[in-house]
């Protein structure tokens, strides 16, 4: 009897002491929140899943592309970006990660960062024959101009964005002048988002540039064309994303990719977590969804996050353990 007391204590005072040092493996963590909205949900998304569910402390801290970067490639904070778009810092990227400085997790936007000129589905659906920009370009008299109805309207990217010079560009390339069309120039996000809904309001058509995942189209069922050829990065490079460039070529948008970095420091001590960023992840038309309606009720990245494990379940309960899952579940 004695033998079998003194083994339950060993083995409660062992559980005991082994229990904090397990959730001592994630202790402190910092993730950087980026600018735009997607990226700061995942940040509040992953915050609320690594406190809740595996016992972290964790701080979000404030993160731009290139700054972010550079300080977890040089300094090893913060130790997570839960959404990191990495083409522009490709190379750079793939040597942090072969020389062991950074470790790169799920590719958190399973169907890319989508670029390129979009209809609205009810056009689509009323014309099969418009599947590319240059069907569309066939039928002005579906795309009217708001102050000139007798020509078609292609909306540009707002002011002082890349997407102004590519969008552009390609009108030049596809002649679109010369087919009935106008570029209009939208100025602000503002009005480009207003000119959409302005479409869908009175139900008629619409052509012009966008991308995903945004809110807009998590409200409004738009539809991509195809630009009919393949992404030519040499050509993009020399003129396509190049302002005042002459002769533009036609081409189609880079989808840009989106995956979870982490310091190696964080990763090789933080091993349930790590597997967890290496596993989920989300498809635009979700993400769509959060988005419109954090937009719509004008509430916060946390608030977004909240909203998204209250009402996807079935999808963020693959990414973690059940015992994780609960505990998440219950903290809600």
């Amino acid at each position: 009897m004695k033998t079998l007391l003194i083994s339950a204590v060993f083995a409660a005072a062992l559980f005991s002491a082994t229990a904090p040092a397990e959730a001592a493996e994630c202790g402190k963590v910092s993730i950087a929140e980026m600018k735009w909205a997607s990226a700061g949900i995942a940040a509040n998304f992953d915050k609320i899943i690594l406190e809740k569910g595996y016992g972290c402390s964790v701080t979000i801290v404030d993160g731009d592309t290139l700054p972010t970067f550079a300080s977890m490639n040089e300094k090893g904070t913060p130790d997570i970006a839960s959404e990191y778009w990495i083409n522009s810092v490709r190379a750079l990227l793939d040597q942090a990660v072969n020389t062991g400085r950074l470790v790169q997790g799920a590719e958190i936007l399973a169907d890319g960062a989508v670029e390129g000129w979009f209809i609205p589905k009810f056009i689509a659906d009323a014309n099969p024959d418009i599947r590319s920009v240059e069907d569309a370009l066939k039928h002005p008299e579906l795309f009217p101009a708001e102050d000139d109805p007798s020509k078609g309207a292609v909306y540009n990217c707002p002011a002082d964005w890349s997407c102004q010079i590519s969008t552009t560009n390609l009108f030049k390339a596809l002649a679109a002048d010369k087919k009935g069309f106008e570029l209009v120039e939208t100025g602000s996000p503002q009005r480009l988002d207003a000119s959409i809904a302005r479409a869908f309001d009175k139900k008629i058509g619409w052509l012009g540039y966008y991308w995903a995942p945004t809110a807009i189209l998590g409200k409004y069922d738009m539809t991509l064309l195809s630009f009919g050829v393949s992404h030519n990065k040499a050509e993009w490079d020399r003129c396509t994303a190049v302002a005042g460039c002459i002769r533009p070529e036609l081409n189609s948008y880079p989808v840009s990719r989106a995956f979870t970095l982490m310091t190696r420091s964080f990763a090789s001590r933080a091993g349930p977590v790590t597997t967890y960023l290496k596993t989920r992840k989300w498809d635009n038309e979700t993400i769509n969804q959060v988005l419109a309606w954090q937009d719509e009720n004008r509430e916060s990245n946390e608030d977004a996050a909240i909203y998204f494990l209250r009402n996807y379940e079935k999808l963020w309960m693959k990414w973690v353990p059940v015992d994780v899952a609960e505990k998440v579940k219950a903290s809600l």
